[in-house]
């Protein structure tokens, strides 16, 4: 077909180079020139038909053979496309499975956290209370021990003046002031007891506070990693939470 289009060009060429014939479109071409192109232009063309006719003939074939090749291409990819489907599901699968094995393993540490930190709380609590139990029936016990000395001594210092026939008036006077004293002192020892008792209590409240607030904080970490898109976390306990654990 390539030796074709060149005679073919190169008629073209002939015409268009050709001297023209004056006061008309026609021209004088090279006769010689021309039939041998043509000549050039028939011997070509039978074999030219003949390969085309070759490829029609073979257009089945052909068509056949690219059906199969998409055919098989088809199926290499939908193969390809499973094997990579199955193994996405299985990688989802695994990483599922550990997800899930991390968030169990933190859920139980957290709640092993939070019972050592409310029993933590509890014992320090109990330690606390009992040493301000001590330390307020301590203060009791001096207040009462200054108050009955006090007294005794006012009582004692009373009869002593009473005795003086000539120191009456002042005798009582100062029996009033030393029980007076004795109960302000009473009084101050009260209040001091109070004042420690309350601190005592104002610490333990503070470090219970930081232990819950651990707690707390705990527990927003676990629920933050613990928590799918769109799926609540599965609660524990009565509340939901998993920390029933201080009644």
């Amino acid at each position: 077909m390539y030796r074709v289009f060149e005679s073919l060009d190169a008629l073209v060429t002939v015409v268009e180079e050709a001297r023209g014939v004056p006061m008309t479109s026609n021209c004088v071409v090279p006769r010689g020139d021309v039939l041998e192109l043509l000549d050039d232009v028939r011997e070509a063309l039978p074999g030219e038909l003949d390969d085309a006719q070759d490829v029609l003939d073979r257009r089945d074939d052909i068509v056949g053979e690219a059906e199969r090749e998409a055919e098989a291409a088809r199926s290499g990819a939908q193969s390809d496309a499973e094997q990579m489907l199955a193994d996405a599901h299985a990688e989802a699968t695994r990483l599922v499975e550990e997800a899930r094995a991390e968030a169990e393993q933190t859920l139980a540490q957290a709640r092993h956290e939070a019972e050592r930190a409310v029993g933590e709380g509890r014992r320090q609590y109990t330690e606390l209370t009992d040493r301000a139990r001590a330390e307020a029936e301590r203060l009791d016990a001096a207040g009462r021990a200054a108050y009955d000395r006090y007294a005794t001594d006012g009582l004692a210092e009373q009869a002593r003046l009473v005795s003086q026939t000539e120191v009456v008036r002042t005798a009582h006077a100062e029996g009033a002031r030393v029980v007076d004293a004795a109960e302000a002192e009473s009084e101050r020892l009260r209040r001091e007891c109070d004042a420690y008792v309350d601190a005592k209590l104002a610490e333990f409240e503070d470090t219970l506070g930081k232990a819950l607030r651990t707690v707390g904080q705990g527990r927003s970490q676990l629920w933050r990693g613990k928590g799918a898109p769109g799926q609540p976390a599965p609660g524990y306990g009565r509340t939901g939470t998993g920390m029933d654990l201080i009644d």
